[in-house]
């Protein structure tokens, strides 16, 4: 597996700055979600810093696909057969505990950050699990976010609220990086 440093020097190759904080804001929750399952908490941290390393490179239909291809030899299958399963549109099926948690955590991510940035000094500091509760709950916030895949987090036995606030809790343990 891929050293800390050349996981980060990838990271720091995506040349889109929102890109690159909702990278490290998925792989925090993925560290934290490891940390909870008892799973290997460096191997889910870079599935999710690195899930969308493809993003400007490729069409919607690949991405995933190509992610997996450039980490072939630095991630294992599981994390590259989750970075493919995350984007339902490369036909691969999430199946397993890490699957299932890269895609919640993935839309988790947007809607942490969409509450935080209607706060008033917009920062993570200030939201509160009941606000992502209110905010998840009302459809016409943050629409772009898929409620649907946040609710997988039930399919890996969290209840809505235990996740978003483990979500919460890991992207703010990273507030400073994600400027929030």
């Amino acid at each position: 597996m891929i050293s800390d440093e050349e996981a980060m020097e990838m990271l720091e190759q995506v040349d889109m700055e929102n890109l690159r904080k909702h990278m490290l804001a998925v792989g925090a929750i993925m560290e934290k979600l490891a940390e909870r399952f008892g799973e290997d908490k460096k191997l889910w941290k870079f599935t999710g810093w690195l899930h969308d390393i493809d993003y400007k490179k490729s069409d919607m239909n690949e991405h995933g696909l190509i992610s997996a291809k450039m980490l072939e030899g630095k991630l294992p299958e599981e994390a590259l057969h989750a970075i493919k399963a995350h984007n339902e549109l490369t036909g691969v099926k999430a199946e397993s505990l890490i699957d299932k948690a890269l895609i919640a955590a993935d839309a988790a991510s947007g809607l942490v950050v969409a509450t935080a940035l209607v706060m008033p000094g917009k920062k993570l500091e200030e939201v509160k699990v009941s606000s992502l509760i209110n905010k998840f709950k009302d459809k016409s916030f943050a629409r772009r976010v898929e409620r649907g895949r946040i609710e997988m987090c039930e399919d890996i036995g969290m209840p809505l609220e235990e996740f978003l606030e483990l979500s919460l809790e890991a992207m703010k343990r990273i507030s400073n990086e994600l400027g929030l």
